[in-house]
This record gives C-alpha cells, sequence and structure tokens, in this order.
C-alpha cells in the first residue's frame, strides 16, 4: 500500500478512535456493571437496579467518582420492549436520574431539579417503539439506543443518613417490564480471535452495528468504511494485512494523543480551573424528559462535538448536563505551577458558591482521576460536611495537604492530598445562573508552604 494511502488511513483511523471512543468506553462499563461490579455496587443484570451501600471511597475504581451522592444505576436493556420505572417520594430532598445512552448522551433526566420529588412512574420505550403507554404513567422517556445507563444519585450527607434516609429511598426503585418479551443477558460479543491492539476497532465495529448513531451522524460514520468497521459477520481484524494493522494501530495511538490533549491536563494558566458548564453538550439529537432543548445547551458544530464526547467520556464518564450539575477541575496553582502532594495549599471562599442544592471539592490522583486513599477517609469537602470552621466573615479556607495540617482549624477544613500530582475537583449541583454564564470566578489554588507561591 502506497505510504500515502497508509497516512490517510492513519488519520481516517484516528478519527475513528475520538469518534467511537465514548460508545467503546461506555459500553465497557455496561459490561462491568452486570457482570463485575465496581467500588461498592455490586453486579446486576439487565433491568435492575445496583444500589452503592455507602459513599465511593478509594476503592471505587471510577473516573471522577463523586463522594456526594449515593449512587443507584441500572443498566436498562429494551431490546424486549419498554420498561417501567418507579420512583419514590423523596420529600424536597435533592436526588436525580440521569439517562444515558449508548454513545454517552444524555437523553432525559427524572429528579428534583426536572420533575420534582414526589412519586411517579416513568415508561422507556426502545428506539422506534409504537405502542401506547399506559394512563397512570407521568411520562415516556424516548431511549436513542436499545441499551441505556441510569444513574441515579441520591444526596447523602453521611453514614446515619444513608441508613435512615436513603437506602429506604434506594429499595423503592423499581424496573419492571411493561410486557413479555426477550431481554438479552449480556452484550454483542467482539471477536475472541482479534489481536489485542486492535480489540478496540473490533469492539467498536461490533457494538456500532448493534447500537447504531444517531441519522444525522450516519454520513460521517460512513467515512470509515475503509477501516472495516462497517463489515458485518466475521472479524475484518483475524486476517488483517500489516498495512491496514499499522494504519489502525498507529491511528489509535493518535486518536488517544488528542483526547488526552484536550483533556485539559495540559492547560498550564495561573489558577487553572477550568469551568465548562458546557461539557455535556455534545448530545444534538435527543432531548427528553428534563433536558433543555436549545441552541444554549448543543454544541453548534457536529464533527467538534465527537471529540468533546470524547473528552467527556474521559474526564467525567456519565456526568450531567450543567443545568444539572457544573464540574470545575483543576491541575495548577495560583502561579501555574502543577499541584502536587509535596507542597501544601489553600482554596479560599470568601462567599459560598452560588447553588440552588449543594456544593463540594473532591480530591482526585492524576492520572487515572480515582479518589485518593488516606487515614482521615475524607475524599471530599463542602457545604454540607460537619465540623468546618468558617471564618467571621462567612469565609471559608479549605486546606489541601498530604499531612493533616497541626491546627484544629485547619485540620477540620482539610481535603487530604496524594504524593504525587493531584486534580481537585469543585461540583456545584443545581448551580445559580452566575455559574452558568460565566460570572463566578472560582478562587485560585494557592500554595502556601514557601517556595515564592505566597
Amino acid at each position: 500500500m502506497p505510504e500515502e494511502r497508509t497516512n490517510e488511513l492513519v488519520e481516517l483511523a484516528a478519527e475513528a478512535y475520538v469518534y467511537g471512543y465514548p460508545l467503546v468506553f461506555d459500553l465497557s462499563m455496561v459490561q462491568t456493571s452486570l457482570h463485575k461490579g465496581f467500588g461498592s455496587l455490586a453486579a446486576a443484570p439487565f433491568n435492575q437496579f445496583a444500589h452503592s451501600e455507602r459513599l465511593a471511597d478509594a476503592d471505587t475504581h471510577f473516573v471522577s467518582v463523586n463522594n456526594d451522592t449515593v449512587y443507584s444505576i441500572a443498566q436498562l436493556d429494551l431490546s424486549g420492549g419498554p420498561v417501567r420505572l418507579h420512583v419514590p417520594d423523596t420529600d424536597g430532598a435533592y436526588y436525580v436520574l440521569q439517562f444515558v445512552d449508548a454513545w454517552t448522551n444524555n437523553f432525559a433526566y427524572v429528579g428534583r431539579r426536572a420533575t420534582g420529588t414526589e412519586a411517579g412512574d416513568w415508561l422507556v420505550v426502545p428506539p422506534g417503539w409504537a405502542g401506547t403507554a399506559p394512563d397512570d404513567v407521568r411520562g415516556v422517556i424516548d431511549a436513542p439506543t436499545s441499551v441505556v445507563t441510569v444513574v441515579g444519585r441520591n444526596a447523602c450527607d453521611g453514614p446515619e443518613d444513608l441508613a435512615r434516609r436513603v437506602r429506604p429511598l434506594q429499595e423503592q426503585l423499581t424496573v419492571t417490564h411493561l410486557e413479555p418479551g426477550e431481554h438479552r443477558t449480556g452484550l454483542p460479543a467482539p471477536d475472541a480471535g482479534v489481536p489485542t491492539g486492535l480489540r478496540f476497532f473490533e469492539q467498536l465495529r461490533v457494538w456500532m452495528a448493534d447500537f447504531p448513531p444517531s441519522a444525522a451522524d450516519r454520513a460521517y460514520r460512513d467515512r470509515f468504511q475503509p477501516l472495516g468497521l462497517l463489515e458485518e459477520g466475521p472479524s475484518p481484524y483475524v486476517p488483517a494485512g500489516a498495512a491496514l494493522v499499522r494504519a489502525l494501530t498507529e491511528g489509535l495511538a493518535l486518536g488517544k494523543e488528542r483526547v488526552e490533549a484536550a483533556s485539559g491536563a495540559g492547560d498550564g494558566a495561573a489558577g487553572g480551573w477550568t469551568v465548562d458548564p458546557h461539557l455535556f453538550d455534545y448530545n444534538l439529537d435527543h432531548f427528553g424528559v428534563g433536558t433543555i432543548d436549545s441552541p444554549q445547551w448543543r454544541i453548534a458544530d457536529r464533527e467538534a462535538s465527537y471529540l468533546a464526547r470524547a473528552v467527556a467520556a474521559r474526564v467525567g464518564l456519565w456526568g450531567n448536563h450543567g443545568y444539572e450539575a457544573v464540574y470545575a477541575q483543576t491541575f495548577h496553582d495560583a502561579e501555574g505551577e502543577p499541584l502536587s502532594g509535596a507542597h501544601r495549599y489553600e482554596l479560599r471562599f470568601e462567599e459560598p458558591p452560588p447553588v440552588d442544592a449543594f456544593w463540594s471539592v473532591t480530591m482526585y490522583d492524576t492520572p487515572d482521576y480515582f479518589l485518593v486513599a488516606n487515614p482521615a477517609g475524607r475524599y471530599s469537602i463542602g457545604d454540607r460536611t460537619p465540623g468546618i470552621v468558617r471564618g467571621d466573615d462567612g469565609s471559608l479556607t479549605l486546606r489541601i495537604s498530604r499531612e493533616r495540617p497541626a491546627d484544629p482549624a485547619a485540620a477540620a477544613n482539610w481535603l487530604p492530598a496524594p504524593e504525587g500530582g493531584f486534580r481537585p475537583m469543585l461540583r456545584l449541583y443545581m448551580p445559580q445562573s452566575a455559574v452558568l454564564d460565566g460570572r463566578y470566578e472560582i478562587p485560585a489554588v494557592r500554595r502556601i508552604d514557601g517556595g515564592g507561591h505566597g
């Protein structure tokens, strides 16, 4: 194969990686949920909730997992027909059920912001369903793909609140089949004979066939025909020739580089906070219950949305739209230096962040973005943390360090850091307009242990 043609295929493979990464990563996590579970969530079959019985901790190996809410996650399979979802009355307490399709589009929300906190039933239906909904459901949720992840989050103020209030609510979350039907027990299986280095493309090929993208995306997807990604039947990657193997291998590496570069770790600006209320605006086609269908919440350039979608999956899989919750991250201190457990820092809020629910700062390691093990068992700190000490003027100064501060007030406001690099994340639940329109400025993380960093 001519060198020029090979280079074209490398570029095409890189684009295919960026395009397909969210689907592959999402369905890999679906498989994990079905067969292994993760963190405190046990494995659960399709159409059954798995409930976390504790707040996430260092054993919860899930990218950017939160430590504010208790998860209830269900993987829905709609291939055998619709399912009925029952939600309990939370008596005003914050919760959200987020509906995510196989391509990681957030296409519906049920919860305090979107639908209130009273009890009710919802009908979740597969693509193309033309049946009649029962009269007693609150509404119909149209799924873009036949497999859907429902990510439930109940605000939890600690172990006592979990046992007293949250666990009984979790047990009332139920999924039932509307009518008898054949429901699968697992996902379509990629060919086991494909070499490890090409496994990503085999997964993409098989899963893209079973969970096709939106009609508007299909012309872009069809460009990947020369890579074998649209072939049906036996895998083209078992007998793949050297030129295709090279193109796919180099394209995979190039695609990964692009996603990592766009994920923000290289941003060295002073202050370093990346606040993007529009991180999850790549959904351009599916707006159901609880979503906001307006140009403000859609990426204008469809091709640009593919990289945005990949970045969102990489740094915050199954995260919410900005109008439900905003996530801000930083890798750098006020001077633009990388954050490291070798130093001590403070984060001072003169006034509380403007939210209608609550806020927190959570500590993650790099590059995995996992919660950080520490002797205090504290993974986040925020306005609901017991015993935090505010200044007489209402300000709040958080201390970030590997070692516990000696001063009792500082220790009360301590967010433990790992030995090496780290990335704190500020979460703002039900953010007010000042956050969404950029008027609210998050204070910089300041180094306080000398070395010319204030």
